[in-house]
């Protein structure tokens, strides 16, 4: 219902939406691109009524070129950082989002990375190329549970795999804890919603340089657990 809410409410630019932010992909730099979505995105949760409060910011690295590991709760998840991030990003998504309408604009319009979880040579390109563009000073967003939890505010194993680039490229791992972002998609109401994310202070390589990616996922799940149970 929300998803139909936002579209309806906005349905006179949606057309353009597209248009443009296909258009940018193609002409224009990736921040200008970004800025865009960025407003698109904003507009969807003013129109679809959900409220969202970020917390942590300042725990940011200064520089670009790290890696956000969020708990990964539903479909609504990375809106909440088109919407409110404030730095350029890329991310990782499965092969299959690309074919909804927008989606795939986005995707080509910030050089997102499709992955087919069934293809283990496929997703070991997806690590090389996300290594070369992380370590080249991007950001990048992948969700490390794999699928979305379908579990409110608890969380699946994240997989030690997902780390792999962010090892490769000695990147700093930011964890992130999402809360309630599972209500605005997953439940059937156009209820006004808010959603919470906590920027946790990031792991930086000296940090996890003598730990396996399996034990890094841990710990980066722990510490989103232990951020949503305080919250809670």
């Amino acid at each position: 219902m929300r998803i139909a809410l936002m579209i309806i409410r906005n349905i006179l630019f949606v057309p353009y939406y597209i248009i443009k932010t296909a258009w940018l992909g193609k002409h224009r730099s990736r921040e200008e691109a970004f800025a865009f979505i960025k407003h698109v995105a904003h507009r969807a949760n003013e129109k679809g009524r959900v409220e969202v409060v970020s917390e942590g910011l300042e725990n940011l690295p200064e520089r670009d070129g790290y890696v956000l590991f969020p708990n990964h709760q539903g479909m609504y998840d990375v809106i909440v950082f088109l919407a409110e991030f404030p730095r350029p990003f890329s991310f990782v998504a499965k092969k299959e989002v690309r074919n909804f309408p927008f989606v795939k604009q986005v995707m080509g319009a910030l050089n997102a990375i499709p992955i087919d979880r069934k293809d283990l040579r496929q997703s070991m390109h997806v690590i090389q190329e996300m290594t070369k563009r992380v370590d080249a000073g991007e950001n990048f967003l992948i969700f490390a549970e794999g699928t979305r939890s379908k579990m409110g505010n608890k969380m699946n194993e994240m997989k030690g795999g997902s780390f792999k680039s962010a090892v490769k490229a000695k990147a700093p791992i930011v964890p992130v804890a999402l809360m309630d972002s599972f209500v605005p998609f997953d439940e059937n109401s156009i209820k006004k919603v808010k959603v919470r994310v906590f920027y946790l202070p990031p792991i930086y390589y000296d940090e996890y340089k003598d730990m396996s990616t399996q034990e890094i996922a841990s710990m980066v799940k722990s510490r989103i657990e232990a951020k949503i149970a305080e919250n809670s």
